[in-house]
Parts: structure tokens; sequence; C-alpha cells
């Protein structure tokens, strides 16, 4: 049996002096894409929670702001896999952006990001996690699909 690990993904979004700027950090202490830039907040939906909720109590646990899930605007979601396709090696992740939130970001986990920034959208720091720099990218252009598929699948 194939189990699929669903994780929800956070982009704080605003547009300053006419640039559009996405806020990031910096990944340390995790042991997965430590020293690539992410997307604001992220983290695995727990059992009995919806993928918005957990895209909320992410943005409160790892950058301190309150967000409402009216505000969520869904992007995309991604199926991603990774050799050798086992179990925990399916995963799927659910990405938003918002522009509207309550408090001041910042880290609120120092032990797993080194840093906070935003970013100019047109002008992405390196390197950044692969598979948000295709999320990035995509919204960049103008041109997200609905469900994308990232990594090697076999066949």
């Amino acid at each position: 049996m194939v189990e699929v690990v669903p994780a929800s993904y956070v982009l704080l979004r605003r547009r300053e002096d006419g640039v559009e700027r996405v806020l990031l950090q910096l990944r340390q202490g995790t042991g997965y894409m430590d020293r690539h830039w992410a997307f604001s907040a992220a983290g695995h939906v727990e059992p009995g929670e919806d993928a918005v909720s957990a895209a909320v109590r992410e943005a409160a646990e790892e950058i301190g702001v309150v967000l409402d899930r009216a505000d969520l605007v869904p992007l995309c979601a991604i199926h991603r896999t990774a050799p050798p396709h086992e179990r925990g090696d399916e995963r799927v992740g659910f990405f938003f952006e918002c522009r509207r939130w309550t408090g001041e970001p910042d880290r609120r986990e120092p032990e797993r990001a080194a840093g906070l920034r935003w970013f100019d959208l047109a002008a992405l720091p390196e390197p950044v996690v692969p598979h948000e720099r295709v999320v990035l990218e995509g919204l960049r252009a103008g041109a997200l699909p609905a469900v994308l598929v990232f990594g090697d699948f076999p066949g």
C-alpha cells in the first residue's frame, strides 16, 4: 500500500512600490533542503486536519501571523515522488497564497529557519527548493496549472 504524505504551503505576498514581493524562509536544521529558500510557511497536514486548517496553523507556528481561511487563495497542488518509491516517498502539497494577515511575520522556529526575507517575485534568490521554485515561476508567469507532477515517476 502506498502512503501519501500531505502538506500545506503558504506564501505571503504583497505589492510594494509597484513590485510583487513574496516572503521566503531560509531552511536550516531540518535535514531536507537545508540552506534553500522556501515558501513563507509549510508543514504536514496532521491527522484529522484539513489542508486549509494546516496552512493557517503552520503560518501561526512558523512565522507568527494569523490568517483567515477566507484569505487563502489556492494556487495549485503538486504530486511528487522520489526513489526508492517506498512509504513516505509519495507526497502531495497544497499551495496557497495570502495577501492579508494579522501580525508582523518573524521567525518563530529559528532552529529550522536561518532567515525570513521579502523578495521581488521577478528576482528570486538561489537556491530555492526545486518543487517550490516551479510554483513561484508559474505564479510569476501567470501560468500555474491546478495540478503539477514533480519527481521521478517510474514507467
